[in-house]
């Protein structure tokens, strides 16, 4: 794949290195557009010998060739790392006064940007309103996280990790090859994602780490493939469903709480085809809600906990002919064996068609742009594995579906 990667005059511009390198290990053909300014965090000789390719900031370098135009026609997707404050404000405007700029206008690759700034320029309504605008466009923004930023300054406006912006690039352009656009044409879809969060009181709740990629994930993949889909959506992070809810068939639905996604889902799946339960619903809340904050100076505090509705096992008990739903479940486990033990005792006892499963832990599964699972089906057996991109395992699960139906 033909990738281009414009770096903006960011301190971030050190960790797009990775990013280059990421792209071209896998084998892509990456061609690196810095600004001029750019050059003064990581110069040319560093993006020319891992791009492996030639590097100018100039549109007047290889004219006979038109390099200038040629870069966005040709290439199948643009990533621009770390975009500042002011290269977005030149793109929300259309300015192309640099072969950054030149390139972005010159393509209809699909374009991906990762801002890095300081919280205060990020939260500045210009540039809120130059990101709305991209976005309408059909730019899709990676981050920023909040975190740490240079100068010992903390809050929303560092660039996302290389990892992130990697995948979520590639999973806008990749599809499996035995999975073609249009096999999913006509189905009606409904698939749930992100993390519920029950009150305590006005500031504390009850949550998980679901970042809800996974579940977005899968329904951007049964979107493209032709469903319309209709997806309900707990806490998520970030920017996560910026592309979702831009997309001509996906209607996104808010659902907090279990007991908001247990209505929705009940609602949005009367009379569809296809059920995922994606979301990591919390499986206990408290009887009651404080309508004041608990404070310390009240004492020790000691929480009862009431279990949550069972979602799936209701839309399994409720579910209309020829419908076929699919779960999620997320374990701790120690090895494989035991991943896949836990899996077939848990689709048996929920009664779905098919069960994902994934191993999570401090550093797995939650919060990555990358997952690792295992389908289990009606004759628990494990029928098919995935592991790469979040995208890459939704089409996996689609494929599986579609065997399955």
């Amino acid at each position: 794949m033909f990738v281009v990667v414009g770096v903006s005059g960011g301190i971030a511009a050190y960790k797009t290195v990775q990013v280059v390198r990421a792209l071209v290990t896998n084998g892509h053909e990456v061609h690196v557009v810095p600004t001029e300014d750019s050059l003064r965090f990581v110069g040319t000789a560093t993006w020319e010998a891992i791009s492996r390719h030639p590097v100018t900031t100039s549109v007047h370098d290889d004219v006979a060739e038109v390099r200038h135009v040629a870069l966005g026609t040709q290439a199948d997707l643009v990533i621009v790392a770390p975009a500042t404050a002011n290269t977005l404000a030149k793109m929300a405007a259309g300015i192309s006064d640099n072969l950054l700029g030149v390139t972005l206008l010159a393509t209809t690759a699909p374009v991906v940007v990762a801002p890095a700034m300081h919280t205060a320029m990020w939260d500045h309504a210009a540039t809120q309103a130059n990101i709305t605008t991209l976005r309408d466009r059909g730019v899709y923004v990676v981050g920023p996280a909040d975190g740490p930023l240079t100068g010992g300054d903390s809050g929303p406006g560092r660039m996302a990790e290389p990892d992130e912006i990697v995948a979520e690039a590639l999973a806008l352009v990749e599809r499996e090859p035995e999975a073609p656009a249009g096999d999913l044409a006509g189905l009606t879809v409904v698939v749930s994602t992100g993390g519920t969060r029950e009150p305590i009181d006005p500031v504390r709740y009850i949550g998980n780490r679901s970042s809800g990629k996974q579940g977005v994930a899968v329904a951007l993949a049964a979107a493209d493939r032709g469903a319309y889909v209709h997806l309900v959506a707990a806490h998520v992070d970030g920017s996560v469903l910026d592309t979702a809810l831009h997309h001509p068939r996906i209607a996104v639905e808010r659902a907090l709480t279990a007991a908001e996604m247990d209505t929705a889902m009940r609602a949005a799946a009367g009379g569809s085809d296809v059920v995922v339960m994606a979301a990591a619903v919390a499986d206990f809340s408290v009887p009651e809600v404080s309508d004041v904050k608990i404070r310390k100076e009240d004492g020790t505090v000691t929480l009862d906990l009431i279990e949550n509705p069972d979602i799936l096992i209701g839309l399994v008990r409720e579910r209309g002919a020829g419908q076929t739903i699919v779960g999620f479940a997320a374990e701790t486990a120690a090895d494989e064996a035991e991943l896949q033990e836990r899996g077939i005792r848990k689709r048996a006892r929920k009664g779905v068609d098919l069960l994902a499963v994934n191993r999570v832990g401090w550093q797995q599964g939650f919060e990555s742009a990358r997952n690792a699972v295992l389908f289990v089906d009606t004759s628990d057996q494990v029928t098919a594995r995935a592991e790469g991109s979040k995208r890459a395992v939704a089409d996996a699960l689609w494929d599986a579906v579609l065997r399955l139906r």
